[in-house]
């Protein structure tokens, strides 16, 4: 559903300096008497309703409706007339808005000035609406009393609307809360039913004050706007202090500095710490003061928002440093085989490009970049006078490096953990071979599992294109014909076929990525 925070245009890096635009209840007047135009606006001119007015939108017939509300969704109520171009063309309107469109939340009440054409029983039966109004009875008492009891029906509406619509995102980021971009998701849908449980206008924002998020100045607090709503909503990922009206950030800095919840009039400033390193605060202004039932919702909400939020910093905290550890201990073993660099992180980006490229989901794709930085695991065990021979192996000792990949997959596939089963999959695999040539198992084609596949190209890929003690990187020209040769038997065709009309992505990560730096997330 539409609101109208719309009216209001905001530059992306221009600073708000009006927080609360004015906003109406939308209603519609189908009718092909002008006059019946005329009398309804003034008999309701100085109709306010919870501090909103009205705001007339005109059609004189049912095709002219039509085309207005396919343009706009967001009216609240609208009086509609039978007869008009046809002797049906009002209840023809209303069968387009309810089926049609599949409109239920607009207030229909229909007005007639020949009840025989449509007797009210058989309307009220028949047709999906909220009131039934003879054009005579339609006095100015009689317009106020059904014009205010229909916006009571379409603001409850809205708010079960807006509060579903909260809930739901809450629940769609909680679910893949693992990944670190949802983090913000998770806030704007508790911001969104937070806001839906009060009935309160869209102007509402939620920001942290985090130091050591500011690279430049580590010991200097500011204010980032993480989630935000209606008029505030561009002002997300900037700082509070240059792009919210001087007010706003008063309030908030004051909640900061006493590290307590504000009630002050139709505002609102909750405050909490979910962890010790981080503060947060919600600011919520209404179109009237807040009650005291609204005051302790708002500080039940958050305190279990506080447990949940900081369960879910602490998921990403343990996940964040699950993966440094798998490419710490996957760099440790390349730099055992004298392979240094960022070789590890490098495959795991390819890895990922790839799955993401041959349509893997992104959960997928995640778990095996964190995985495959483990494809040599099993070298901890092959012994320094095999791994580090200067010199060609023999074949006794070629046999015994190929067991690499068999005790890398045992050693891994002891844990139940998803990360490291699939990486005891990589592992395993990454030296098998599309025609059956490779080892151990000697599978053939889609019996390799895909992850094991995509590693054996990202693996080759960048092992050719570096520097080592015994060789010069290769030209890209010389991998990319070397992987087109072996396609088909080295490789899964449909692998290479990705990366030949993708190569400028694995490029960017090859650039990223060079061997004299190397970085953990």
């Amino acid at each position: 559903m539409t609101n109208n925070d719309d009216k209001l245009f905001f530059a992306p890096e221009e600073k708000i300096t009006q927080s609360v635009e004015k906003s109406y209840w939308k209603v519609l007047i189908v009718d092909d008497e002008p006059s019946i135009h005329d009398v309804t606006k003034f008999a309701l001119k100085n109709f306010v309703f919870e501090g909103r007015e009205l705001e007339f939108v005109h059609a004189y017939t049912g095709e002219e409706a039509k085309s207005i509300l396919l343009k706009y969704d967001d009216f609240a109520l609208a009086f509609i007339d039978v007869v008009m171009e046809t002797d049906r063309a009002g209840l023809d309107l209303i069968q387009f808005i309810r089926s049609d469109l599949k409109n239920r939340m607009i207030r229909i009440v229909l007005r007639t000035g020949q009840p025989g054409e449509a007797p009210e029983r058989k309307v009220m039966l028949d047709f999906d609406i909220n009131d039934y109004k003879e054009k005579s009875e339609l006095t100015t008492q009689k317009l106020f009393s059904t014009i205010l009891t229909s916006l009571r029906s379409y603001r409850d509406l809205e708010s079960l609307n807006n509060n579903r619509k909260g809930l739901q995102r809450v629940i769609e980021s909680t679910g893949e809360i693992f990944r670190p971009t949802m983090l913000q998701g998770f806030i704007q849908g508790v911001l969104e039913q937070l806001l839906a449980l009060l009935n309160l206008e869209k102007n509402s924002i939620y920001a942290h004050c985090d130091g050591v998020a500011i690279e430049q100045n580590p010991t200097q607090k500011r204010m980032e706007v993480v989630a935000a709503t209606g008029s505030f909503q561009p002002t997300i990922g900037k700082y509070a202090d240059e792009n919210l009206p001087k007010e706003v950030v008063a309030i908030m800095q004051e909640a900061l500095i006493t590290k307590s919840l504000i009630v002050r009039d139709n505002e609102y400033v909750g405050y909490f710490q979910p962890t010790p390193e981080r503060e947060d605060v919600i600011y919520i202004r209404a179109n009237d003061n807040m009650s005291e039932d609204d005051s302790d919702l708002v500080k039940l909400f958050l305190q279990n928002v506080s447990i949940a939020y900081e369960n879910a910093l602490l998921k990403d905290e343990i996940e964040g440093t699950q993966r440094d550890m798998v490419y710490m201990l996957g760099e440790a073993i390349e730099t055992r085989s004298k392979e240094t660099g960022n070789h590890v992180r490098r495959v795991a980006e390819y890895s990922y490009l790839i799955a993401k490229g041959l349509g893997m989901t992104e959960k997928e794709a995640e778990i095996l970049k964190v995985a495959s930085p483990l494809h040599d695991f099993g070298k901890i065990g092959i012994a320094d006078s095999i791994l580090h021979k200067p010199g060609k192996l023999s074949d006794e000792e070629f046999d015994v490096m190929r067991c690499h990949a068999s005790m890398g997959q045992q050693l891994l596939e002891r844990s139940n953990r998803e990360i490291l089963r699939a990486a005891a999959v990589v592992a395993g695999e990454h030296h098998e071979k599309w025609d059956g040539s490779g080892y151990p198992k000697k599978l053939v084609g889609e019996e390799i599992h895909i992850y094991g596949r995509i590693v054996a190209v990202a693996d080759v890929f960048d092992a050719l294109g570096s520097r080592r003690s015994y060789k010069e990187p290769w030209p890209i020209e010389d991998i990319l014909a070397l992987l087109k040769r072996d396609s088909g038997s080295h490789f899964d065709p449909s692998i290479i076929d990705w990366v030949m009309n993708n190569i400028d992505k694995m490029a960017e990560v090859t650039a990223r990525y060079p061997d004299d730096s190397v970085v953990h997330s």
